[in-house]
């Protein structure tokens, strides 16, 4: 690739890849197409730039041009490289039995997230066959900072990821949203001391969630479990029967994963 008659530096060539990666992960199941404008302006980017980019990627079937509506969506390459990684994905084939036993326990639907940057994103999803259902999708991103798989991540990882959170600042999606700094932290304290979180109406109304952490065999926090319905099943008082369900599966996906219970975690459970 050349630009003003001369071969594109290393700097410049990273900085179009990293803008190619943008435009792809902007596609989402809310927005399954988009037009050169609407992703120049949302990424902040030139137009022509976008364009080129976008001729490059079709060239490639990484995104497919409807002729008609100028629109683009994501194309059969970007489709086998996410069956690729999802079928790689250890711990989604090793939750598979864990999060249907769940659901048939609960009659709830379930989820396993893991975190991406900054927000936290459903991997495998179970439904209930409740009549009434939460809309989610495997895929969808959320804020880490206001739903129960975010917040148990978050109160899992290292300090300097919440200063980060912190940082880009805490949007209130509804009146229950944690929008204050120290608030959060200390909510986060909470959630290391019981194991788990829980998140009423802080993303959406009408919507409670529960989640306990997943650890891998080095003892880092790499995905979360969680359960999710409308606030009118899952109750503030039945919160904590969520929670132990929740939990006891999320230490078996964390076993299955080579993760071993501490000394002081036995005494508990065993003793306590």
């Amino acid at each position: 690739m050349k630009l003003g008659g001369g071969k594109m530096s290393d700097d410049q060539l990273l900085s179009s890849v990293k803008n190619a990666l943008r435009i792809l992960r902007s596609f989402s199941m809310e927005e399954p197409e988009k037009k050169v404008n609407d992703l120049a302006e949302s990424l902040g980017m030139n137009k022509s730039t976008v364009s080129r980019m976008m001729a490059t990627l079709a060239s490639e079937n990484f995104v497919y041009k409807d002729q008609k509506t100028k629109k683009y969506r994501l194309g059969v390459s970007a489709l086998a490289l996410s069956g690729i990684a999802g079928s790689q994905l250890d711990i989604s084939r090793e939750a598979q039995s864990i999060l249907k036993t769940l659901v048939e326990t609960m009659e709830e639907t379930v989820h396993l997230s893991v975190l991406d940057q900054l927000d936290v994103m459903y991997i495998e999803k179970v439904e209930c066959q409740q009549p009434v259902r939460v809309l989610t999708y495997v895929g969808s991103r959320n804020p880490i900072y206001c739903t129960s798989a975010g917040k148990v991540i978050l109160a899992n990882s290292e300090k300097q990821l919440t200063e980060k959170v912190i940082g880009r600042g805490l949007k209130a999606f509804t009146e229950h949203t944690i929008t204050n700094p120290g608030d959060l932290i200390e909510h986060l304290e909470q959630i290391r001391e019981t194991g788990y979180a829980y998140s009423i109406e802080e993303l959406q109304e009408g919507v409670t969630s529960v989640a306990a952490p997943v650890f891998d065999h080095t003892g880092n926090v790499i995905a979360a479990l969680s359960v999710v319905g409308p606030k009118q099943r899952i109750q503030p008082h039945r919160i904590p029967i969520f929670a132990k369900s929740i939990t006891v599966a999320a230490k078996e996906i964390s076993a299955q994963m080579g993760y071993e219970e501490t000394m002081n975690e036995i005494v508990e459970k065993y003793f306590l």
